[in-house]
């Protein structure tokens, strides 16, 4: 029998502070695994990062009105959050999380921020030493606003398009494989690790084993695959989840699609019942598992965790893995067993594709329903959320947008603070009294939505 929060639970739980407690950020998440029993030799969570990745909304308006969304049903009502506040988030993610903290730059659709501010958001991620990864349906991410934010320092584009978003003129995931394409064109030759980001829910859970077997075809350029379970939080429409929908069942779908065994448990983030995690070598389309000695990945882990690699340049996260794989003649026994046994089986596929091996991953992120949550996963969440107070788990962030959306913020001005009104954009001299106001909802593209 599950636990979850009760409601006055859930509005009493607040952020962690942007202030490191006693201790080391590693230290700290590693004391949260242990206590949600999800600790253990293939935990990267707490060895090789303090957290997954940290969601920075930068906008709650999006130019989509999907069937699953986890804005709320006010969200949009929200002016964008200060750039001056947006940088000491930025400033404060880290200080806490330190160098190469993956930061998604996300909204609603980031793309209809102001476009230098998006680029100074970028270049202020990258300047603090975090990697930047823009979040967004692709609509306004045309080649040359791609080209300046890697130029910016931009690391990743995570592309999110599937059936819940209603696109004209797509009947089905495989007709979606057309936009898919002209992203990935896009994005192509850029210092960009391409992602790709799929809702799953009821009416596209059959397409899962295609979309999988696409995403292989075009792993010379997509990094990850990653499908996300429909979950009941926000505004979205589709509800109740189809019981079908777990993420035993995706994993098997997506092992059909590319016709290989994967292993989704050699490598944990976070915990088991939030994240798993496939990756795979693919040559000609076909795909070869990666992480199917558990044995030796954990090892490798453990001996391996402070390496960082470039997850745009493949080239060079090769260069870095040798380099500390020579570095250390301890490791050179099970080192070489394991890449000879990945040769032998790579060998046919890799010489019909003249050589061309690339790596792809495959996630997939069981997000918690609003109203379902339980203490044991939102201590071991791997994906926060930046608010004003703290960093706080996606999925409690989800649950109470309203109350971090619509708090005034305290805006430093000349050693002063100030007070910015989230509903009006309006600067107040004094911090509001009571509870934040929530604007009325409306009814727009037959949702409601505020005024």
């Amino acid at each position: 029998m599950v636990d979850y929060l009760s409601t006055e639970e859930i509005a009493r739980w607040r952020p962690d502070p942007w202030t490191a407690a006693e201790g080391s950020p590693l230290e700290t998440v590693r004391a949260r695994l242990r206590e949600a029993g999800q600790w253990g030799p293939s935990q990267a969570l707490g060895r090789r990062w303090p957290v997954g990745c940290v969601a920075l909304e930068i906008t709650q308006r999006c130019n989509l009105d999907c069937s699953v969304c986890y804005l709320s049903e006010n969200a949009e009502a929200v002016r964008d959050v200060p750039l001056a506040e947006l940088f000491r988030r930025i400033d404060a993610i880290a200080d806490l999380y330190g160098p190469n903290t993956d930061v998604q730059v996300t909204g609603g659709d980031p793309t209809l921020r102001d476009r230098a501010e998006l680029i100074e958001i970028v270049a202020r991620i990258r300047a603090r030493g975090l990697r930047g990864s823009l979040f967004t349906n692709g609509i306004r991410a045309k080649r040359d606003l791609l080209e300046d934010l890697a130029d910016a320092g931009l690391v990743d584009v995570a592309f999110h398009v599937d059936l819940t978003q209603g696109r004209k003129g797509y009947a089905t995931e495989a007709d979606l494989n057309a936009l898919r394409r002209d992203y990935i064109e896009r994005a192509r030759g850029l210092p960009l690790a391409v992602i790709f980001n799929t809702t799953v829910f009821a009416r596209n859970l059959h397409e899962v084993p295609a979309l999988a077997r696409f995403f292989a075809g075009q792993a010379d350029v997509v990094r990850m695959a990653s499908f996300q379970l429909q979950a009941d939080a926000g505004r979205g429409a589709e509800r109740p989840r189809d019981r079908r929908i777990t993420m035993d069942t995706v994993a098997g779908l997506i092992e059909a699609g590319v016709g290989a065994s994967l292993t989704f448990d050699a490598l944990r983030v976070g915990h088991a019942r939030c994240n798993r995690y496939a990756m795979a070598l693919v040559a000609g389309g076909r795909a070869h598992d990666l992480l199917d000695d558990k044995p030796f990945i954990a090892r490798m882990l453990a001996e391996a965790a402070g390496l960082q690699f470039d997850r745009a340049r493949p080239g060079r996260a090769l260069a870095a893995l040798a380099g500390w794989y020579l570095a250390r003649p301890r490791v050179w026994p099970a080192g070489a067993a394991w890449v000879a046994r990945k040769l032998r089986a790579l060998a046919g596929d890799a010489i019909a594709a003249r050589g061309r091996v690339d790596k792809l991953s495959f996630f997939i992120h069981d997000f918690m329903d609003s109203g379902c949550l339980e203490a044991g996963r939102l201590k071991a969440c791997a994906f926060m959320a930046a608010t004003a107070e703290g960093p706080v788990s996606m999925c409690l962030h989800n649950a109470k947008r309203d109350s971090f959306l619509f708090r005034p913020l305290a805006l430093d001005r000349g050693g002063a603070a100030r007070f910015w009104d989230p509903g009006s954009g309006r600067l107040l001299r004094d911090e509001p009294a009571g509870a934040p106001v929530v604007p009325p909802p409306r009814l727009l593209k037959g949702h409601a939505r505020p005024r």
